[in-house]
């Protein structure tokens, strides 16, 4: 998050420093020409006095030595022309060499001949390499007999140009290198409770209800919503604790009387006539459902109050299981096929991941009259997908949207012992392990049979990969 807010504000203060120091760095490239400029100009109208009287007088010695000793000094190409651009005073050779490679020369020398000053040559950006051409006329008017010419290397100038251009960069960055100094331990502040609440959020999630919030970090809003998100978690965790002690003591104190109605019921077995059995009978069923349900209701309290899901070895799972379901499967007259390929390593619910596994197959074993039952296993894009399928007795759409809800039975099963709490509770387990259950077709019906589904059942469940060895 830090990264974030500094990608927002290194721009804003980069575009600050270009909007403060570009015109500034403008304004010194032009004053630093500016200055060069006018002292060539100054120099031509010097040379250009010196000329006129030399050339009048025709005492030309004195200003050839000047115009030499300012090209030896200072490097700039000086010359006297006339008014055909030949050569009359200074270092002929230089000049020439010079003049050469400058376009604009031919211009400039053009209108000081017709009696012009002189202007800029161009553009003199510092990233450039043309030179400074300056010509003055020698004479006034319509008299005027030639020009004297300077030619100036700025490379010197735009050295210095560039150099304070560095030191206005420099000076620039001093405030962003401030900004980002102040920002980052003002955002660390802000920010730490944010992703403090986002991690207690995370955790909530996963089902750890007793995290909860540190509300004495950061602004004062940010302590706010800090107390709010705690006191909320307060409010569901003693909610959801009352919810699950309440189905816990209610199964617990029934369980009791239950039992002790049972007991009555069965004691009078010895005294029934022949006409009653058919109710005495029916009575110990529903007394042994009833039991069974407050047992699935206890049982379904306890599993839910652990949310912790851990790594496990789906190899491991299952050779704690197969042996169990084969058995299972051999009394019924039935088939187990088992295709899990080896080393697939899974996140399993809070309640075991064998648990799931076993009230899945025992599903497909009591309520799908099946002949065949696969329990298979796929890895792909970091999630792992067991499933149960048989080819027995399926489920149309109808029946499908409603078997993952609490005590709902398909109308086919009403004779078979069970709760309709198996599916639901599993859904909820593996829900809660980050993962999901759905009900899809099984395998192909082997009579053919075109009456109620073609398929039989299956189950399917999908938890996260874990990587990485066992430990």
């Amino acid at each position: 998050m830090h990264r974030r807010l500094l990608v927002v504000l290194v721009p804003l203060a980069v575009l600050l420093v270009v909007a403060l120091g570009a015109p500034l760095s403008v304004t010194v490239a032009e004053r630093e020409m500016q200055e060069t400029y006018v002292d060539r100009l100054n120099d031509a109208g010097r040379f250009a006095s010196l000329a006129d009287a030399a050339l009048s007088t025709g005492r030309t010695q004195a200003l050839q030595q000047e115009l030499a000793t300012y090209h030896e000094l200072y490097g700039i190409r000086a010359a006297v022309i006339d008014t055909s651009g030949a050569v009359l005073l200074g270092p002929s050779g230089a000049y020439l060499e010079a003049a050469r490679a400058q376009p604009a020369l031919p211009r400039i020398v053009t209108a000081a001949l017709a009696g012009t000053r002189s202007e800029p040559s161009g553009e003199w950006a510092p990233w450039d390499d043309a030179a400074l051409v300056v010509a003055e006329p020698v004479g006034r008017d319509s008299e005027v007999v030639g020009a004297v010419v300077t030619i100036s290397d700025l490379s010197k100038t735009r050295h210095r140009i560039l150099v304070r251009w560095a030191q206005l960069a420099g000076l620039g960055l001093l405030p962003l290198i401030g900004l980002v100094a102040v920002a980052w331990p003002v955002s660390a502040w802000v920010l730490r409770p944010v992703r403090e609440l986002d991690a207690a959020s995370s955790r909530i999630s996963q089902g750890d209800l007793t995290i909860r919030a540190d509300a004495e970090a950061g602004p004062m809003e940010l302590r706010r919503l800090a107390g709010s998100f705690n006191t909320m978690m307060d409010a569901v965790e003693n909610a959801v604790r009352r919810q699950r002690a309440f189905v816990s003591d209610a199964s617990h104190q029934l369980r009791n009387p239950l039992t002790s109605l049972r007991l009555a019921v069965e004691s009078v077995e010895p005294y029934l006539r022949a006409e009653g059995r058919p109710v005495y009978e029916m009575a110990v069923d529903e007394a042994k459902a009833m039991h069974d349900l407050l047992n699935s209701l206890q049982a379904s309290a306890r599993m839910e109050s652990i949310r912790t899901a851990s790594p496990v070895d789906l190899d491991e799972v299952l050779a704690t299981r197969l042996e169990r379901w084969r058995a299972l499967t051999g009394t019924a007259g039935q088939r187990l096929l088992v295709d899990v390929p080896p080393g697939l390593r899974v996140l399993e619910p809070s309640a075991g991941l064998g648990s799931v596994l076993d009230e899945l197959v025992s599903n497909a074993l009591r309520f799908s009259d099946a002949g065949l039952v696969e329990v298979s296993a796929r890895a792909r894009d970091e999630v792992i997908t067991i499933a149960v399928r048989d080819d027995g007795q399926g489920m149309d759409e109808p029946e499908r949207s409603q078997a993952l809800q609490r005590f709902w039975r398909s109308p086919r099963h009403q004779n078979i012992p069970g709760t309709g709490l198996g599916l639901a509770i599993c859904a909820d387990l593996v829900g809660a392990a980050g993962g999901g259950l759905r009900i899809e077709d099984g395998l192909p019906r082997p009579d053919g049979s075109t009456h109620g589904p073609g398929h039989g059942f299956a189950t399917v469940i999908t938890l996260p990969a874990v990587r990485g060895e066992a430990g």
